[in-house]
């Protein structure tokens, strides 16, 4: 039985309609109720939440005394758990999804409208630190390390990646570097999200990291797959 379906039969004893289920239901009742709606397949898009939410509720239930719950009281509860769940279900659907999609976009490695060359961002971090701005360095050495990467095919070009996501491929391909890039690009992300102030020292090492991946030659897919089966053996 659906959300709606349910609601309607529930409206349906309000207004008098006594065949099938009584109109004054008990606490037992109401709880399987609510447990014959929370069954429903759309409310399980979200599960460790909506488990929560049903054991707090039938908690709730449970705390009811059958011989002091009202008509309408009942009545009241039924429908409160309904539109209770309906709206938890709406907000685990939606804003919560485009919340993690917007944080997630949020904290990427080069913007949306970034078009800039590796080499172009190499300028900028040698710029930044001319000027002694050494976050601004680290963070446009680390992009123009992904950017680079990018260009040389070892990464795809897509929008939205993260430091994690791009240091975690680009160990596949390089990975004799993996250890260094994924410092990288937690230093990344601490200067660039975390609020963390750059130093020389962390210039100096994204410098390293940038030539060392310009230097180092990416494993081949195919070496990659015979190496795992010779592993295998």
């Amino acid at each position: 039985m659906t959300l709606v379906a349910w609601a309607a039969h529930v409206g349906a004893l309000a207004t008098g309609v006594r065949r099938e289920v009584p109109v004054e239901p008990d606490a037992a009742t109401a709880r399987r109720w609510a447990e014959r709606e929370l069954a429903e397949p759309v409310y399980h898009q979200s599960r460790s939440l909506l488990d929560r939410l049903l054991d707090w509720l039938l908690g709730l239930l449970d705390g009811i005394p059958a011989p002091v719950v009202s008509p309408g009281v009942s009545l009241a509860v039924v429908i409160g758990v309904a539109v209770l769940v309906a709206g938890v279900v709406l907000w685990a659907a939606g804003p919560v999804r485009r919340s993690r999609g917007a944080a997630r976009e949020a904290r990427s490695v080069l913007g949306r409208d970034d078009a800039r060359t590796a080499d172009q961002l190499r300028a900028a971090a040698d710029a930044a630190a001319a000027a002694g701005d050494w976050s601004l360095a680290v963070v446009e050495r680390f992009r123009a390390v992904v950017r680079g990467l990018e260009e040389r095919t070892i990464l795809d070009a897509r929008l939205g990646r993260t430091a994690h996501e791009a240091t975690v491929d680009a160990s596949v391909r390089l990975p004799t570097l993996g250890a260094a890039l994924v410092d990288g690009g937690r230093l990344f992300d601490d200067v660039a999200y975390g609020h963390v102030t750059a130093t020389p020292d962390d210039d100096r090492v994204l410098r390293d990291l940038d030539r060392r991946v310009r230097e180092t030659r990416p494993v081949a897919p195919q070496r990659r797959t015979e190496t795992a089966s010779a592993g295998a053996r």
